[in-house]
Order: structure tokens, then C-alpha cells, then sequence
């Protein structure tokens, strides 16, 4: 007997769409949700809120004592909550672990990376199959990663086994 919570059969037979929808492909040129927001716990939300301002090119829109928002120019938001100088992040526990930001062309990453050298002590660079991927450290010792291009422009063909495997 079948319960609600028993995983569906995978293969080349997918579910069937409800009789209001349209199919969609799932090639290269497929449109679904779009990543708008990411929250970032931190020690200092005002030290962090500059770093990532000048990194990432966002406005500051909204500063509250314990938070602040910060805007880009294609609307994508960045929470930062402060969690105190003690919090600890879980790495290795269930959940996102990293964002890789895409620098905007070739000027854009070298500014990425001479803002990181600037205000972080460690910063790697490593090249993958087509791409180059800028790692340092946000004010709270959090890994920040830029690359260049994007995987719109390159696609990825490995996984990089320093972040995934």
C-alpha cells in the first residue's frame, strides 16, 4: 500500500501536469523561479553591510539595530541579521552553505578581488573548466566567492571538489 509521504517512481515517466497547465522544457533556455533574496547571518551587520555594499555594488536600502538590507541594481536583496560575535556557522550541516557571486565582466572581477584583498587575509583564486573562482572572507570570517564569467556565459562541467564533494 502506497502512502503520501512514499517516493514517487523516477524514470522517463514524470507526473503528470494538471489539466490547467503548460508543459515546460527543461533545456538551456528554460524559465522557472529566480533566486531573489539571500539571508546571511552575521557577527557585525554594520561592518558587513559595507563590506558587502562595496563588493557587491548594493545599496544599503534599510539599517535597523540588529539588521540591514541591501539592494542591487537588478532588485536582488541581501539580508544581513546579526547573530552576535560569538555565533558559530554550521558548515557541514544541512542547509546552503555558500553563494558564488558572478563578477559582471572582466573589470568587475578584478575589482571583486581587489576589495577582497583589501579587507580579507585570506583570498584564493582557482580556475576551473572556463572559469576563474575568486574566494575570501566576509568581516564575520564567512567564505565569499565571485567567478567570472557565469555559468550563463560558461557552463559548468565539474564540480568543484574544494566546495561539493
Amino acid at each position: 500500500m502506497a502512502h503520501s509521504h512514499d517516493a514517487a517512481p523516477s524514470g522517463p515517466h514524470p507526473a503528470p501536469l494538471p489539466a490547467d497547465s503548460e508543459p515546460t522544457s527543461s533545456g538551456p533556455d528554460a524559465r522557472g523561479p529566480r533566486l531573489a533574496s539571500v539571508v546571511v547571518f552575521v557577527h557585525d551587520h554594520d561592518a558587513s553591510a559595507d563590506f558587502y555594499r562595496e563588493l557587491l555594488n548594493m545599496e544599503v536600502t534599510v539599517r535597523t539595530a540588529t539588521a540591514a538590507l541591501l539592494v542591487g541594481h537588478s532588485g536582488f536583496q541581501v539580508y544581513l541579521r546579526a547573530v552576535g560575535p560569538k555565533a558559530q556557522h554550521p558548515v557541514g550541516h544541512a542547509g546552503a552553505q555558500y553563494v558564488i557571486w558572478t563578477a559582471e565582466g572582466a573589470d568587475d572581477f578584478q575589482r571583486c578581488e581587489r576589495v577582497l584583498r583589501a579587507r580579507s587575509n585570506r583570498v584564493d583564486t582557482r580556475h576551473g573548466d572556463g572559469f576563474t573562482l575568486l574566494e575570501g572572507r566576509d568581516p564575520s570570517g564567512l567564505p565569499v566567492l565571485v567567478a567570472y564569467p557565469g555559468p550563463d556565459e560558461v557552463a559548468r562541467l565539474e564540480i568543484i571538489s574544494r566546495y561539493y564533494v
